[in-house]
């Protein structure tokens, strides 16, 4: 590890790859327990895979935006580590995969080089935070949403509010009202607004949420000003660790909260805690994401494309103008998210001297480059066509979403992938003309958990199984109706049939060709769904469910040639928390050393927090001594107080509730963060002091 020390020049990110490096060689040892192993590794980016023995590698990309440099060094740490090939994912990240985890210190190592993390990509922390691609670009917009996704990305990272939560926090910006990030199935999701005043503000979508049971966010704020967009986001993160759910993970998201608590009573803990807030105002520096340095110019040529039929409808479905005059927007499809490394390189190469230096990784897994001036136009179109990367219809109904299912993922129950790639198929070999149709979106995921966002689809389908003849048959669910509405409004699918999984190309069949038949002049497929109903489709699709005559190959899923089986491993789309009385001891002695660590550097806010979870770990450790445990951080103080302090048993000046709480009734300044963190400190050794005077009587 001398190496990071001396190569790498940001002392904090060294002093994470080391510490990751060391946590893996205690793995090793047999020192840290399984569990807690598991969290560590995935708040770092390292997510174990379906094939034993090697793991995910996914990298934090905010907004999707990732420049040349930063791409080709992808490739090369790709190529060098796991296994050739880069995957674009729906919240606009890059993740590698097959990678050792004893080399994951080194590879992050090499990713920090061009300043690319892999910290917090996974677990329980606030999520890649993604915009809609187009920000900066797009000629509807009110102003760029870029530097405050950017804002949000840095002033989180790391930050102690939101290191082990119950679960994940996901965060978007879209650029207009057409929504296209779907603020409306985010934790929280920004829209940007102009008042009357001509200042900048945002709508603000609350507790949304797809995963096996959607959830549709409400409207906490019409406008939220610029500057209240970091102080009231954190005071949200504070309120979901406190109280959030931590034993069942089925019910750990903020959206079961607002269920639990409901709407108004969550708003009111939210407001609750704006006092303890680093910052009560926020200015957003507007210059952290500028725009990217032009191309060199063209001179105009009389260069033609050689299939003029081909450019005309690439030019009609994935090119449009900027706002910036003179310049077009270029957008990529990429056949379920997969670019090989050296093809990936051929591309920078192949762009480089027509588009700017600024790539965005789109939410349907594609690309969108930028800056491409008119005389550019035909020979982009030219280099792309050569590399397969310029095929008409980015995002209409021959473009579609999906995870990567049972290729790589533990959860995974049926090869979305290789579903999605026939489904294309069929769209253009047989209905040609709806690449021109952006209104309908197909997407697919591998289990329920929505990864492929089939939640939100028009169409969607997800992974499943059902049985015949004593067999085991790949199934998909089919999913109907959801969809962007617009302006924080969207549409949650519904679960119309489950059929075998080799009858999706039909199932995709008889609803296209139903909606061509049946649907009203300019009716949209919303308006089409709603006025048949559900019933409809059900009976439309029902024949194809039919299981008394299925045929050898259906009990064969897409991309395998053995007959099925279902074989789910443990996800780990949130770090499992660990109720061990040392481990939770042994914590808490750590966080008293990263609270004296801010202390010393003058961070009060984070001070205090680390302060604050020293409490609560200790309390829990002692809770769990008694067989007691509890789901919340909240749950832990109650009881804490009811087990301990009530009995008499522990003697404190005053409840345990009211020590620990001081932390949302004070500013966090110089004088509170040393008053407790010493109150932390002497709580943390006379409970351990406790324990170990129990243990050795035992």
């Amino acid at each position: 590890m001398q190496s990071f020390r001396t190569e790498l020049e940001n002392p904090v990110v060294e002093k994470d790859i080391i510490d990751l490096e060391q946590k893996i060689r205690a793995f090793r040892e047999g020192k840290i327990h399984d569990e807690k192993f598991r969290s560590l590794r995935l708040a770092r980016g390292v997510y174990g895979q379906r094939q034993p023995g090697v793991q995910m590698v996914r990298i934090k990309l905010p907004f999707g935006k990732v420049t040349f440099k930063q791409l080709l060094r992808i490739a090369d740490v790709s190529d060098e580590y796991g296994s050739g090939n880069l995957h674009l994912t729906t919240r606009q990240d890059i993740q590698i995969h097959y990678v050792s985890l004893d080399r994951t210190p080194e590879l992050w190592a090499e990713l920090e080089r061009d300043d690319i993390t892999l910290r917090e990509a996974c677990g329980n922390t606030v999520r890649n935070v993604t915009s809609s691609p187009d920000a900066g670009i797009n000629p509807e917009e009110l102003f760029d949403v870029s530097p405050y996704a950017q804002a949000v990305f840095k002033y989180f990272l790391r930050n102690p509010i939101c290191q082990e939560m119950g679960r994940k926090i996901k965060i978007s910006f879209s650029s207009t009202e057409k929504d296209t990030a779907f603020s409306y199935i985010h934790d929280l999701g920004f829209i940007p607004k102009v008042n009357e005043k001509g200042e900048r503000g945002f709508k603000v979508m609350f507790a949304g949420g797809l995963g096996a049971q959607p959830f549709l966010a409400s409207v906490v704020h019409d406008f939220l000003p610029e500057d209240q967009l970091i102080p009231y986001s954190e005071s949200v993160l504070r309120v979901f660790d406190r109280h959030g759910e931590r034993t069942n993970r089925n019910k750990a998201r903020l959206k079961y909260l607002v269920q639990k608590l409901g709407l108004e009573e969550v708003t009111r803990l939210i407001a609750e805690e704006v006092i303890a807030n680093k910052s009560k105002s926020f200015k957003v520096d507007l210059g952290t994401v500028p725009l990217p340095a032009l191309p060199e110019a063209l001179a105009a040529t009389d260069q033609r494309p050689a299939d003029e039929v081909h450019y005309k409808r690439w030019l009609d479905t994935n090119v449009f103008p900027q706002k910036q005059s003179g310049f077009y927007g270029v957008y990529i499809k990429v056949p379920v998210g997969d670019i090989k490394t050296d093809k990936a390189r051929l591309f920078v190469a192949a762009i480089r001297p027509y588009v700017a230096d600024e790539i965005r990784i789109t939410q349907n897994q594609g690309l969108l480059l930028k800056f491409v001036s008119a005389e550019a136009l035909i020979p982009l179109y030219t280099v792309l066509n050569e590399l397969d990367f310029a095929v008409p219809g980015f995002d209409s109904v021959g473009d579609i979403t999906t995870c990567p299912g049972t290729d790589t993922c533990n959860l995974g129950i049926a090869n979305s992938m290789s579903l999605a790639a026939v489904l294309e198929g069929v769209i253009h070999e047989e209905y040609p003309d709806l690449i021109y149709d952006k209104d309908i979106k197909i997407k697919i995921s591998g289990c329920m958990n929505s990864c492929g966002q089939h939640g939100l689809a028009h169409l969607g389908f997800h992974g499943s199984s059902v049985k015949a003849n004593g067999k085991v048959v790949p199934a998909v669910q089919v999913m109907i109706g959801g969809g962007t509405v617009g302006d924080g409004e969207g549409r949650v699918a519904e679960r119309v049939i489950k059929a075998p999984t080799k009858r999706a190309p039909a199932i995709l069949r008889t609803v296209l060709d139903d909606y061509s038949t049946n649907s009203g002049e300019n009716e949209s497929f919303h308006q089409y769904y709603d006025a048949k109903g559900k019933d409809h489709f059900y009976q439309l699709l029902k024949p194809l469910a039919d299981l008394t005559a299925l045929k050898d190959e259906e009990y064969v899923d897409w991309g395998h040639e053995e007959t099925f089986v279902t074989a789910i491993g443990v996800g780990e789309c949130a770090g499992v928390v660990i109720d061990l009385v040392a481990t939770l001891l042994l914590e808490g002695e750590e966080k008293l050393l990263w609270a004296g660590s801010a202390f010393e550097g003058k961070a009060w806010s984070d001070a205090i927090y680390h302060s604050y979870s020293v409490f609560v770990n200790t309390a829990k450790a002692l809770l769990l001594d008694k067989s007691i445990s509890s789901s919340t951080q909240t749950g832990v103080i109650r009881e804490f107080d009811t087990n301990f302090v009530e009995t008499g048993e522990v003697v404190l000046p005053s409840t345990f509730n009211e020590l620990v709480l001081q932390i949302n009734k004070n500013e966090p300044t110089e004088e509170f963060a040393i008053a407790y963190l010493e109150q932390a400190t002497q709580f943390y050794s006379a409970m351990r002091a406790k324990r170990e005077a129990q243990v050795n009587v035992n």
